[in-house]
């Protein structure tokens, strides 16, 4: 998926995580890892993290079986992708 060129807004995160068992959302050097469908999961913490300013999921997201990765952390990208 390319979110520079497909948007996914707020109300479309459901969808789009549908089946997720985890989400790291990096920012610079920090990631946060989250958990959807879990009793503790935050949906105001994700969507904050998940989303840039302009509203929009961050780029670049991928998609590791059940994994997500949004915005670019190096660490959570090489340890999940190897």
């Amino acid at each position: 998926m390319d979110a520079k060129k497909t948007r996914f807004p707020a109300d479309q995160l459901d969808e789009v995580f549908a089946g997720a068992t985890e989400v790291i959302v990096g920012k610079g050097k920090k990631s946060v890892t989250f958990s959807p469908g879990k009793d503790d999961f935050d949906r105001a913490a994700f969507e904050k993290a998940a989303l840039g300013p302009s509203g929009n999921l961050r780029a670049p997201a991928a998609r590791v079986g059940r994994t997500w990765l949004v915005g670019f952390h190096e660490d959570s990208w090489g340890e999940v992708l190897g």
